[in-house]
């Protein structure tokens, strides 16, 4: 599988794929362009204010980088985004989240020893995902322990993770070669 997408030379770069580009490597996530980004370069407007949201549901949101990182394998999983698998898998772990939870999720099972905050999460984000809606208990069980807020990160969360899993699985960005792939489930 090749990308897609392939990387524009710093020469060949439009003035506001530029701006994109200054906006993603000198914030939080540092580096070059890795991921979804090099596709979302061909609409840099989209892109830039895609990166935006990204930023902000990864960095800042108000239930945590372990909890947030869960949506996102949760993400990875339901559209089965392979490199979204490969860079969000480790930093789950790097987080905090146990590796028995993302194996479990991996596999497409609900983990069977979660702390009661990952399971409000893993929960909500579940039902979400597979129904596009939540009822009012999963919905007032989420509020109750993260408030509004955290109900709005965590639906904004799951969201742009799947703009970025779309975009992943057409731009078909590679994999590294030691990369363990997601299973792909029946």
């Amino acid at each position: 599988m090749a990308n897609r997408f392939p990387v524009i030379p710093d020469d060949k770069q439009t003035p506001e794929q530029k701006v994109m580009v200054q906006a993603i490597t000198s914030g939080p996530r540092g580096g070059g362009l890795r991921g979804p980004f090099n596709a979302l370069m061909r609409s840099p407007d989209v892109g830039n204010r895609v990166q935006h949201v990204g930023a902000y549901v990864r960095f800042s949101s108000c239930i945590g980088q372990r909890l947030t990182e869960l949506g996102i394998i949760m993400v990875a999983r339901k559209w089965t985004a392979q490199y979204e698998w490969y860079a969000h898998r480790a930093l789950a772990e790097k987080a905090g989240l146990s590796p028995m939870i993302c194996d479990a999720i991996a596999a497409g099972k609900r983990p069977v020893s979660m702390a009661e905050d990952e399971s409000l999460v893993y929960n909500f984000a579940k039902e979400l995902l597979d129904t596009t809606v939540v009822s009012d208990a999963t919905y007032n069980a989420m509020k109750d322990n993260f408030s509004e807020q955290g109900v709005v990160d965590l639906i904004c969360s799951l969201g742009y993770y799947s703009l970025v899993s779309m975009v992943l699985n057409v731009a078909e960005v590679p994999l590294p070669p030691d990369a363990v792939p997601l299973p792909i489930l029946g």
